[in-house]
């Protein structure tokens, strides 16, 4: 069984194509064979004809895990006794059923299931951190609670700021029933402080740049949604973008993509101690905004 939660950017579309582009290994046979069954909800409700769907509907695809399971080979960028470093494509989750955790476990032996020691969204691409044992977990997840793991992401914006570089505070909601937030400049009774900091990374013709972001505070959509806020939305992005921008460069995910760890240890860190003052970069990350 998959549950899945409509975007914004299929606001209004049918249910086929939402399914077509969520779940990779769904066939056009599949797809209407599973109708027929009625085995396929939304909200809770049945359904026997390929409908129109709407942002935040949920919807329910009963079909065997091994038809909605993802096949793809892992991409590891390094590993040893203690930790893996894994390029997440888009599309797939980190956590929950037929997520990239899953997979990695179906991987490697009963006696080493590596853990995710931090999270990024289902579409947003690049480096994923896990730790292979318990001892390096909890080391990992206080370094990541101390600030003593540093993580860039490159992304690709509509619009070019004024500064080449900025360290921008805003406050942040997090609202949990629509699963969204939402960007305040001043402070205000549920929002929490946010700080995003950019370097331009390269300027283009078409009014678009290449952005690195780090992002101390690491709060859920943290940089899709100050982004977009500020005035540089990213394009492809379904539920903080602009979708004429992104139906004009193509694009159904956002253009983000994980692609720096850094290991700066100023605390004791214990078997990972070896791990301090490393640097793993995703190589050639902005060919992927060709």
């Amino acid at each position: 069984m998959k549950k899945l939660i409509v975007d914004k950017i299929f606001n209004g579309k049918k249910l086929n194509t939402f399914l077509f582009d969520n779940i990779p290994n769904l066939t056009s046979n599949l797809f209407y064979k599973t109708l027929r069954k009625k085995d396929i909800k939304i909200n809770n409700k049945r359904v026997h004809e390929n409908v129109t769907i709407y942002e935040g509907d949920e919807i329910l695809v009963y079909i065997p895990d091994e038809i909605l399971e993802k096949k793809f080979n892992l991409n590891i960028v390094y590993e040893d006794n203690n930790i893996l470093i894994i390029n997440k494509p888009c599309n797939i989750e980190v956590t929950g059923e037929n997520s990239l955790t899953t997979i990695i476990h179906k991987e490697y032996s009963s006696n080493c299931k590596p853990q995710p020691c931090h999270r990024i969204d289902r579409n947003t691409m690049g480096l994923v951190l896990f730790a292979k044992n318990e001892d390096s977990l909890n080391i990992l997840f206080d370094k990541f609670k101390k600030h003593e793991i540093e993580k860039h992401y490159l992304t690709w914006v509509y619009g070019i700021p004024n500064n080449d570089s900025e360290k921008c505070d805003a406050f942040l909601f997090k609202d949990n029933t629509k699963s969204t937030v939402y960007i305040k400049e001043h402070f205000k009774k549920g929002y929490k402080k946010i700080t995003t900091i950019y370097n331009i990374i390269e300027k283009r013709k078409d009014n678009t740049c290449i952005l690195d972001i780090e992002i101390p505070t690491g709060k859920t959509h943290q940089i899709r949604a100050h982004l977009a806020y500020m005035g540089y939305p990213i394009i492809g992005d379904g539920k903080y973008g602009i979708n004429k921008i992104n139906n004009r460069y193509g694009k159904k995910y956002q253009m983000l993509c994980s692609y720096i760890i850094k290991f700066n240890f100023t605390t004791e860190s214990g078997k990972l101690n070896y791990l301090n003052g490393k640097k793993f970069v995703l190589n050639n990350s902005v060919e992927y905004f060709k």
